[in-house]
């Protein structure tokens, strides 16, 4: 992949939506754990009203040779894999992975 080329994976829902998605699924029997788990993360983290969902945090990467790039588009196409959405990077619906997904970086 060209350095003017953009790799990108749009993980959708928000951590607002999620965390809503939680608390209304009676059927999830880690409901209560997870909401106190969220909940108590963000009254401890002056960053937060309510709920920390996601860590903390932007660690940039300096990207100083073809493989590192190829590594860190791997990591971010394989994000959805990782977290069970799809069985290949190439499936997950919004990502530069796949190659008929309707979102579409213009230069």
């Amino acid at each position: 992949m060209a350095l003017w080329e953009t790799c990108w994976v749009v993980l959708k829902p928000t951590s607002k939506k999620l965390f809503e998605m939680i608390a209304d699924n009676n059927q999830e029997s880690r409901r209560k754990w997870m909401i106190n788990s969220f909940e108590r993360a963000g009254k401890y983290n002056p960053l937060n009203t309510n709920h920390r969902f996601w860590q903390n945090g932007n660690y940039p990467t300096l990207l100083y040779s073809p493989a590192v790039i190829d590594q860190k588009i791997d990591y971010i196409h394989n994000n959805p894999v990782k977290a069970g959405f799809v069985g290949s990077a190439h499936e997950f619906w919004y990502s530069s992975a796949n190659p008929e997904s309707p979102l579409k970086i213009i230069f």
